[in-house]
C-alpha cells in the first residue's frame, strides 16, 4: 500500500496588522495525547501534551510538568561545549517554562492528579521573531486537541509600545525601541498571569497594557477552539477518579476545627512559628477525638486535607470580616524594616534587609569584561555584564533538606529582580556586575527583599545608578459574594492561602517590573487598578525606609574594589599596543599589575584598564598613551638609551619609538665618542628637534636641555646655496664631524 502524507488541520488568526499565525495539528507527534505545530513566518515550535491514564497512589496534588527547549538546528547553529548537544535547560528556557506552567496550572481541575506532561520545542526560527510569546499559545492547543480534563484554552502575548502605541508580539528590532516588554496570559474573561519590565511606566499604562494584550490573546483563543472543534478526540475528554471523599468526615472536621481556627487567625500573633503551632494544636486536638483503634495513615491524610480546607476558609473569613491580617497589620500596612550597608568589609558591596520575618544578605562583585557571562542559546549569544542570582537554602524557612543545585522557583525570582534593577544601571558602566542574594529568612516576599537589598548594595558598591528601586508584594482574598481585600506586603501564609500574588517593582517615578498570577476567577480590572496603586503607595514607604540608610551611591569605590579606566585609541594603533603574539600587552600588564581589554569599536580601540589602585593604572595609560601618541617636535620626553653607536646613541623616547641622539647633539662640547658618557639602559631627558618628512626618522637632542657653556660662540648663519652651506646634517649619518 502506498505511503499517504497526512493533510493535517490547520487554523490560522490574524494578530491585528496582517500578521498572520498559524495552528497545525494531525502531522507530527501523532502518539502524544495532543500535539500542534505553530507557525509565524520562518518560525515554528512544536507542542506536545501527555498524560496518564490514571494517577499514582497517594498523590493528592497536580503533577504538571512543563518544559520549553531551544533547539540549536532551529536557528543552524552547533551548540557550544565539547559534547556538540543540548544539554541542561538554560536559564532563559527554565524562564519561559516558568510562563507557560504558571499560566497553565490553575486550570487543570483540583481533582486530577494524574502526571502529566507539556513539551515545547522551538523546531525553526528565523532569530528575528522572539518565540517565548507563542509558547504559551502552543501549550494550550496541544492540550485543546487532546482529551486531557483542562478548563481552558489559555493563551500568551507579548504587549510591548513604541511611541504610546502598544503593540502585540513585537520582533526583536521593534524590542530595542519598546518601553515595555510585559508577557500576559489570559483565559477568554480573566486574566491569569503577567510578567516583564517597563522603563518607569505608570500604573494606568500597565493597567491599558494588560487590557491591550487580554483583546489579543480572545482572538488566539477563539482560533484555538475552531482547530479542536473539528479534532474528533478533543471532543469527549477522559474520565477520571483521583479522590477518595468522605463527606461525614469532612462535615465533622469542619465543625470541631472552624472557630478555632478562626481563633487563631484573630490572634494577630505576627510570629509565624508561633501561628503555626498554634494551626496545628487546632488539628492535633481534633485527632485526638479520633478512637485510637480508627486512626489510620490513610484516614489521618484525609483529615489533613480537610483540616486545610477549613484553615483556608477560617483565614480568608477573618481577614475579609475584620480587616485584620494573621500578624494584626491593617490591609495596607508594611511589616517593620530595617536595613544596614557595608555590613561585609571584603565585598565590593553588600547590604541587609529586613522586612518582618524576610531577610536579603545581599552583595554586589565589581569585575572586567572577561567576567563577562556568555550567553550562548540558539537565539543570542552575546556576553551579559550584569548579572543577579538569588539563593534560598532551607535554613530561610526553618527547614533541614538536600540542597540539588539553583531551582527553577530560584531562577525565577533571580531573573525578576534582576528585571528590574536593570534599567537603572548607568548606560556608560564599564564593569561587570553581580548582585548575588542569600535569603537568610523567608515569610513572603524575598525576591522583592532582594530588589530593595540590591539597590542598597549597589549604591553601597559606589555604582551610580539612575534611580533607586523598591519592591512590594501584593495579595488578594476574595469570597462569592464580591466581598474582596487588597493586601500589602504579603506574608507567606497570605500568598498560599490567598487568590494573588502580584509583585510589582519601581522607582518614585514609575515600574520598572512585574509579576502578576492569580488564582480566582473573574478579576475586575478595578480590582487589578486599586492593587497597582495600593502597591505605589507601599512601595514608596518602604523606599523611604531604604533611604533612612543610604540615599545615594558613594563617592567612590571600596579601596580593594577594581578601578577601570577606559581610553580610546585610533584603530590603526590596536596592532602596536598588543604586540607580536601579545609581547606587548603581556609585558604591560606584568609591570603595571594590571589587567588590559582590548576591542575594535569602529574606527576606535575601546581599551579597559583594570587594578585595584590607581598608580597602576596610571602606569598602564602613560604606557598605552606613549605608544598611541603621535611624537611632536619640540616636546621634552623620558627616554632610555637602547644601543650606543659610533656616531651616537638610539634612544626610545616612547614606548616602541625610537630616534637617533646624534654625538653632536649629546653636549654642547665636542666630543670624540660616548664611553663613560652614555651606556645602554640610561635613562635621560631628550627634546625631538626633528621629524624626516621622507623616513619618518627622529631627531633627537640633549645638549639642548643643558645650560649653555658661558662664552659660547654660536656658529655663523649658514649661507644660502654654495658649497660652502653645510646645509642640515642628516641625523642617520655615521660621521663624527662636530660643528
Amino acid at each position: 500500500m502506498r505511503n499517504m502524507k497526512p493533510t493535517g488541520i490547520q487554523q490560522s488568526f490574524d494578530m491585528g496588522d496582517g500578521r498572520m499565525v498559524t495552528i497545525e495539528t494531525g502531522k507530527l507527534a501523532k502518539q502524544a495525547d495532543g500535539s500542534v505545530v505553530v507557525k509565524y513566518g520562518n518560525t515554528m515550535l512544536l507542542a506536545t501534551a501527555v498524560s496518564n491514564p490514571d494517577a499514582k497512589p497517594g498523590v493528592d496534588f497536580m503533577p504538571l510538568t512543563v518544559d520549553y527547549r531551544e533547539m540549536f538546528a532551529s536557528t543552524g547553529r552547533f551548540p557550544g561545549g565539547f559534547f556538540k548537544r543540548e544539554a541542561r535547560p538554560s536559564d532563559s528556557e527554565v524562564l519561559v517554562s516558568r510562563l507557560v506552567d504558571r499560566a497553565l496550572r490553575p486550570l487543570f481541575p483540583e481533582d486530577y492528579h494524574a502526571d502529566t506532561q507539556v513539551l515545547i520545542y522551538l523546531i525553526s526560527s528565523d532569530k528575528t521573531i522572539l518565540p517565548d510569546c507563542f509558547a504559551g499559545l502552543a501549550a494550550a492547543a496541544a492540550l485543546a486537541v487532546s482529551d486531557i480534563p483542562f478548563n481552558g484554552p489559555i493563551s500568551e502575548v507579548r504587549v510591548g509600545r513604541i511611541d504610546g502605541n502598544f503593540i502585540i508580539n513585537p520582533n526583536m528590532e521593534e524590542m530595542k525601541r519598546s518601553d515595555i516588554d510585559m508577557i500576559v496570559a489570559a483565559s477568554q474573561k480573566d486574566i491569569l498571569m503577567v510578567e516583564g519590565e517597563m522603563l518607569e511606566v505608570s500604573e494606568e499604562v500597565m493597567l491599558e497594557a494588560i487590557k491591550f494584550a487580554h483583546e489579543a490573546i480572545r482572538v488566539q483563543i477563539g482560533a484555538i477552539n475552531a482547530l479542536a472543534a473539528e479534532v474528533e478526540k478533543s471532543k469527549v475528554k477522559r474520565e477520571y477518579s483521583h479522590e477518595t471523599n468522605d463527606a461525614a468526615l469532612q462535615e465533622k472536621v469542619h465543625a470541631f476545627c472552624y472557630d478555632k481556627a478562626l481563633a487563631v487567625a484573630m490572634q494577630g500573633n505576627p510570629n509565624k512559628a508561633e501561628r503555626k503551632a498554634g494551626f496545628k494544636a487546632v488539628f492535633e486536638a481534633f485527632w485526638a477525638t479520633i478512637p485510637a483503634e480508627e486512626q489510620t495513615d490513610e484516614l489521618k491524610g484525609l483529615a489533613k486535607k480537610y483540616y486545610y480546607i477549613t484553615e483556608w476558609e477560617a483565614v480568608r473569613r477573618a481577614v475579609l470580616d475584620t480587616r485584620k491580617r494573621l500578624d494584626g497589620r491593617g490591609l495596607t500596612d508594611i511589616r517593620p524594616i530595617w536595613c544596614e550597608t557595608d555590613y561585609l568589609p571584603m565585598a565590593h558591596g553588600s547590604s541587609v534587609f529586613t522586612r518582618g520575618e524576610t531577610q536579603s544578605l545581599t552583595t554586589v562583585t565589581l569585575g572586567t569584561k572577561l567576567d563577562a557571562q556568555l550567553l550562548d542559546t540558539p537565539m543570542f549569544n552575546e556576553e551579559i555584564n550584569f548579572l543577579l542570582h538569588y539563593n534560598f537554602p532551607p535554613f530561610s524557612t526553618g527547614e533541614a533538606k538536600p540542597m540539588r543545585g539553583t531551582g527553577r522557583r530560584e531562577i525565577g525570582h533571580g531573573n525578576l529582580a534582576l528585571r528590574a534593577l536593570k534599567n537603572m544601571i548607568p548606560a556608560d558602566n564599564q564593569y561587570t556586575i553581580r548582585i548575588v542574594s542569600d535569603i537568610l529568612e523567608s515569610n513572603g516576599s524575598s525576591s522583592m527583599a532582594t530588589v530593595c537589598a540590591g539597590t542598597m548594595a549597589l549604591m553601597d558598591a559606589g555604582v551610580k545608578i539612575k534611580k533607586p528601586v523598591a519592591g512590594i508584594a501584593m495579595g488578594l482574598i476574595t469570597d462569592n459574594t464580591g466581598k474582596y481585600a487588597v493586601l500589602s506586603d504579603i506574608l507567606g501564609d497570605e500568598d498560599h492561602l490567598g487568590d494573588m500574588d502580584f509583585k510589582v517593582c519601581g522607582t518614585a517615578d514609575g515600574i520598572t517590573a512585574v509579576q502578576m498570577d492569580l488564582k480566582v476567577d473573574g478579576l475586575p480590572y478595578e480590582v487589578m487598578a486599586q492593587a497597582l496603586q495600593q502597591a505605589k503607595q507601599g512601595r514608596l514607604h518602604i523606599m523611604g525606609e531604604m533611604m533612612k540608610t543610604i540615599s545615594e551611591a558613594r563617592d567612590d569605590f571600596k579601596a580593594h574594589a577594581p578601578r577601570i579606566v577606559q581610553l580610546r585609541i585610533p584603530r590603526e594603533f590596536i596592532g602596536a599596543v598588543i604586540g607580536p603574539g601579545g609581547k606587548i600587552i603581556q609585558e604591560m600588564q606584568r609591570e603595571t599589575g594590571t589587567t588590559i581589554m582590548i576591542e575594535e569599536v569602529g574606527e576606535f580601540g575601546v581599551v579597559d584598564i583594570a587594578a585595584s589602585n590607581k598608580d597602576s593604572i596610571d602606569k598602564a595609560v602613560m604606557r598605552i598613551k606613549g605608544i598611541t601618541s603621535l611624537p611632536d617636535v619640540g616636546e621634552v620626553y623620558e627616554g632610555k638609551v637602547k644601543s650606543i653607536m659610533p656616531f651616537g646613541a638610539f634612544v626610545e623616547f616612547l614606548p616602541g619609538r625610537d630616534g637617533l641622539l646624534h654625538i653632536s647633539e649629546v653636549d654642547w662640547k665636542r666630543l670624540e665618542s660616548l664611553d663613560g658618557i652614555l651606556k645602554q639602559g640610561d635613562i635621560l631627558q631628550v627634546k625631538l628637534i626633528e621629524i624626516d618628512e621622507k623616513t619618518g626618522k627622529f631627531r633627537l637632542s640633549r645638549k639642548v636641555l643643558l645650560p649653555k657653556p658661558e662664552g659660547w660662540q654660536e656658529r655663523p648663519p649658514r649661507r644660502e646655496g654654495g658649497n660652502n652651506n653645510r646645509g642640515p646634517r642628516n641625523p642617520q649619518h655615521e660621521s663624527t664631524t662636530q660643528d
